[in-house]
């Protein structure tokens, strides 16, 4: 049979009628998939630990991935999923951050996006606007850490095919020395409020957006390690934006807020979110598990497990401490 016949068949035969996609399209689709696949066979397999076997042919219905600039002269604000107007007018506008080495971008750090939306929707007043993951630039020196390209790429791959809400912006990966937090939240409401004005409500006046920091337990609680955080950042990060915090498994994170005291002066501004079911993925234990020649299917997209293959990435070792420490 021809090939892109079979293919046509088995995409025709698995997706719902709902989800086929239109007959125009079949011969697009069949030729990008098709050149897909034609990429992956011409990867030399020994250029990685892992296995071509473990990488599957299709995540979803391939498309458009939007790519970030890795100039800082080239460099745009990624605003393709940024809602333009408020959908409730009770509601407050808000913008979802994340900073992190992404090294590289789990399951995990997806999903805490979505159990922050869970809990914003059931606890707060706020409507999310939008969400974004911000990669650290290849100056916040630390083992593990593939170059900042690399990075903000798998990002990428991992928003676009796998969420319709989240997006990858490579403003701080693009800086020429290590960003702190509260500055990396300052372009985010420079970007947002100052340069767009904020975001258009249901009877068409502008309102300000909040931005807020998305935070494993583990993030939290380095607030608290001597000369990791200055105080006047806490203060700026806490006071004038905001920490959602995911609890990680054996984590007290109330206790922790009790006994610190920045950030029990602004616990109103602090929003726990609990994982009603654990996962404990890491980006220390994936590379790990790469490096040892294991499976690491169904930890991070099939997207970003290509992406590693093909770049021969995490073939590096890297110091026990570290592996053991698993803070990512």
């Amino acid at each position: 049979m021809d090939p892109s016949k079979a293919l046509k068949y088995s995409l025709d035969g698995t997706l719902s009628p709902a989800e086929k996609i239109p007959q125009s399209n079949n011969v697009i689709l069949e030729r990008i998939v098709i050149q897909d696949i034609n990429d992956e066979n011409d990867v030399i397999v020994n250029s990685s630990y892992i296995k071509k076997e473990q990488i599957a042919d299709l995540e979803e219905v391939p498309h458009g991935i939007i790519r970030q600039a890795k100039d800082k002269k080239d460099y745009a604000f990624p605003t393709h999923r940024l809602k333009k107007k408020l959908e409730s007018s009770n509601k407050i506008p808000l913008v979802i951050v994340a900073c992190g080495s992404f090294s590289p971008i789990t399951y995990l750090h997806l999903r805490m996006f979505e159990m922050a939306m869970d809990s914003i929707n059931e606890q707060t007043r706020y409507e999310v606007v939008g969400g974004y993951f911000s990669p650290v630039s290849d100056y916040y020196k630390k083992n593990g850490l593939a170059k900042s390209t690399h990075r903000v790429r798998m990002c990428e791959l991992a928003c676009e095919r796998t969420s319709n809400w989240l997006m990858v912006d490579a403003w701080e990966s693009l800086q020429s020395e290590y960003t702190r937090t509260s500055k990396v939240l300052d372009h985010f409401n420079d970007e947002v409020n100052v340069k767009r004005g904020g975001i258009q409500t249901v009877t068409g006046e502008k309102v300000g957006v909040k931005i807020m920091l998305l935070a494993g337990g583990d993030l939290i609680e380095s607030m608290g390690e001597p000369n990791v955080w200055q105080d006047e950042d806490l203060h700026h990060i806490l006071g004038n934006y905001g920490c959602l915090i995911v609890e990680r498994t054996g984590s007290d994170v109330r206790s922790f807020l009790l006994s610190h005291d920045i950030m029990y002066e602004h616990r109103k501004n602090i929003l726990v979110i609990k994982q009603l079911i654990y996962n404990d993925i890491s980006s220390t234990k994936i590379r790990l598990f790469i490096r040892r020649g294991m499976s690491v299917q169904y930890l991070l997209p099939n997207s970003v497990i290509r992406y590693i293959q093909e770049h021969g990435l995490y073939r590096d070792s890297e110091p026990v401490k570290q592996v053991m420490d698993n803070r990512e």
